[in-house]
């Protein structure tokens, strides 16, 4: 049986490392492609897996990563558009460095990758593109707002496009996490840079550690590898996916629960005072 190959981005570390651990042990060739591959340690290891480097926003990275993915293992099946981060705090500490920097990689970094994978896809008349979107691109949560805006983005970018798409046989798939314990709370996290802006401090303060518990608490990024498998292999149209005990939940009170009471019920968790809010403030 001949292998099939599957192209990520963002795999150094969190979902995308994970994906490719799981695809790897689904006996699947793997380019796992990131910014800096000569640090790679682990992946490098194992069969089949190649550690390609690949910057979302350099257009020539992205056109050699997928030449050498097809030179290495003679075609690209699937590619996994995962490479983001979140931007965290108040919008108006946000400067407009930042917020184009968001948008940048987790809406144009997508477009980019997918832009250099569509003619080989077109012509070989197959394809799947998978792009991790976020439960927060159908829902919110305060002080994520750029965030949030990218992976709306990116939920309206690839609906839209799976209808134009769909004449070549060519399936486009979101994932949508909910909380995941990855390094998305600490390293593929940055704040906003008036984080410690008096006019929102006490809102800060108070918000903050209640979204770092959802992170706390969350499953690990082992919880997307198979969700990804299923949509990489499912061969329907189906558009989204669920990863993550909260994700599936949350989904469903958004689809059921009128907007005025859903933001009512995300107000009272994330707004109410936390006993780690002194903790919070020590480490702040």
């Amino acid at each position: 049986m001949t292998r099939q190959t599957i192209l990520i981005t963002g795999c150094s570390t969190g979902i995308g490392r994970a994906i490719a651990e799981y695809f790897h042990f689904k006996g699947w060739n793997v380019a796992a492609t990131m910014r800096k591959p000569e640090l790679e340690t682990g992946l490098a290891k194992l069969e089949n897996v190649r550690c390609i480097r690949l910057d979302v926003l350099s257009e020539p990275t992205i056109n050699e990563a997928i030449a050498e993915t097809i030179s290495l293992f003679g075609s690209v099946d699937v590619v996994v558009n995962n490479a983001g981060y979140g931007l965290i705090g108040p919008f108006e500490s946000t400067t407009r460095e930042q917020a184009r920097a968001q948008f940048e990689t987790n809406v144009f970094g997508v477009m980019n990758v997918t832009r250099a994978i569509l003619p080989f896809f077109r012509e070989r008349r197959k394809g799947v593109i998978i792009n991790i979107a976020s439960a927060g691109g159908r829902m919110t949560w305060p002080l994520y707002s750029l965030y949030h805006g990218t992976k709306w983005a990116l939920e309206g970018f690839t609906e839209g496009l799976h209808y134009e798409l769909r004449q070549f046989n060519i399936r486009l798939k979101i994932i949508e996490p909910g909380s995941i314990m990855t390094d998305f709370f600490g390293r593929s996290q940055e704040v906003a840079s008036a984080h410690a802006d008096q006019k929102y401090e006490e809102y800060v303060n108070r918000v903050m550690p209640n979204l770092q518990k959802a992170g706390a608490d969350a499953p690990p990024p082992e919880v997307v590898g198979p969700v990804v498998y299923r949509a990489a292999t499912d061969n329907s149209w189906r558009l989204r996916y669920q990863a993550g005990r909260a994700g599936g939940f949350v989904m469903f009170l958004r689809r059921v629960l009128p907007t005025r009471v859903f933001n009512g019920v995300v107000r009272l968790v994330v707004e109410r005072k936390s006993d780690r809010l002194k903790r919070y403030r020590a480490e702040a």
